[in-house]
């Protein structure tokens, strides 16, 4: 056990702490029309291996977390061929910046579900996550990932540095 975690959730969290913090370098990449090749590489490749590694803890049914992980790879499959594959033409730019911000924002939402779950204090403000601070910061969350990805959109030029 590491921190109170087993050694495979310890690794979970940290592949996914390292998505969410290059995925942050990426969106500022995208917002100063920089296209930071090795970030985003690492970006993709963890929040790919989060999802992915989420589907190896034992559940039982289909859970919210298994929808996410769902999500989060039907996401990242088209923005990963669009920079790569595509090599951000055409459509593809707009493609490829969507899933970017959009597999950024479902790992923020995750995070922050996590940390309403487990840190006390924050636990204590919202024990069943309807309560408005959760709803405050995930709503907070969605506006800023939303601004991010429409201000992407409109200064992202740079072609595929991959």
């Amino acid at each position: 056990m590491i921190l109170g975690m087993t050694t495979y959730t310890f690794i979970h969290v940290l592949i996914s702490l390292v998505g969410i913090a290059s995925g942050l370098v990426v969106a500022w990449g995208l917002l100063a029309s920089r296209g930071l090749a090795g970030w985003t590489a690492v970006f993709l490749a963890t929040t790919l291996a989060t999802s992915v590694t989420g589907f190896f803890f034992p559940f039982h049914g289909f859970t919210p977390a298994i929808a996410v992980g769902i999500l989060s790879v039907a996401i990242l499959a088209p923005a990963i061929f669009a920079l790569y594959g595509r090599r951000l033409a055409g459509l593809w730019r707009p493609v490829y910046i969507v899933g970017a911000v959009a597999a950024l924002y479902l790992n923020v939402f995750v995070l922050i579900v996590q940390l309403f779950l487990k840190v006390p204090p924050l636990h204590a403000l919202a024990p069943t996550g309807t309560e408005p601070p959760f709803q405050i910061v995930q709503g907070a969350a969605l506006i800023a990932f939303v601004a991010i990805g429409f201000l992407s959109l409109r200064r992202f030029r740079v072609a595929a540095a991959a």
